[in-house]
């Protein structure tokens, strides 16, 4: 329960295979409150999700459907959070828009589009949760982005996304400048294609041969990570891009 005491936002989670609903599950099970956001979960799954969270660890749980592409979303979240559990202390910037575009397809539309989520929403929500952080100072501070692996080889017909991405990569390092008097830190992991629900059995086929430790990174993997950042032992870690990736060969 290393984590007890903690109120932890991760956004992204929307469905059960998902990086988003495993970070959640690792970081309730070391004891923080959870409140994640989701967008176009079906079923009703989110609150099925929820309940699972507050039954299976004791922790307090809560959820938002809430667009993040939409100005103001960031400011909703952290008042909700704020509201129904305090104020929080470790940030997970999960959620991702993507999109296939290339050279021939890449416009106007389709890059505001992955501003808006993967830029706008992880900035403005890492700011604002450093705000009110100041607030209370009780627990560490922890923000942790993912990102891709953009700056490690070329990532074909994803443009937008890549550009986007990178620039979740440049925001790390000099915020976490500026959060280091605050004790918060702030990294972002990469945590490596990972089996989340989108690869076909032909997609395993071509990768597998490339992950050197002899499988296709999983969820869990990246959410230990996040667990580990999150965490007293990662107390002297900030700025750093971590490329967890089970020695992914790209070449």
């Amino acid at each position: 329960m290393k984590l007890e005491g903690s109120i932890a936002i991760v956004t992204g989670v929307s469905h059960s295979q998902g990086i988003g609903t495993a970070i959640c599950r690792q970081l309730a099970k070391e004891g923080a409150d959870i409140f994640f956001t989701h967008w176009g979960s079906k079923n009703n799954w989110a609150m099925h999700f929820q309940d699972e969270i507050i039954q299976e660890n004791g922790v307090r749980c809560g959820n938002s459907e809430i667009d993040l592409s939409q100005p103001n979303s960031p400011f909703e979240i952290l008042e909700m959070v704020t509201h129904q559990l305090g104020i929080p202390t470790i940030l997970v910037n999960n959620a991702a828009h993507s999109t296939r575009d290339g050279y021939m397809e890449l416009d106007a539309k389709t890059l505001d589009a992955h501003y808006a989520v993967n830029m706008r929403a992880t900035f403005l929500l890492s700011v604002e949760f450093a705000r009110r952080y100041k607030q209370q100072q009780k627990m560490p501070g922890r923000i942790i982005n993912l990102t891709s692996g953009q700056a490690l080889g070329p990532m074909t017909n994803e443009l937008a996304y890549v550009a986007t991405k990178g620039a979740i990569s440049a925001f790390t390092l000099s915020l976490s400048a500026e959060l280091a008097p605050l004790g918060i830190t702030v990294n972002a992991i990469n945590p490596g294609p990972t089996d989340s629900g989108w690869m076909t059995a032909e997609i395993k086929g071509d990768l597998m041969p490339k992950f050197l430790l002899g499988r296709i990174g999983l969820p869990e993997d990246a959410a230990r990570l996040v667990s580990f950042l999150a965490g007293e032992e990662a107390q002297w870690i900030t700025g750093q891009i971590i490329n967890s990736e089970g020695g992914f060969l790209r070449a």
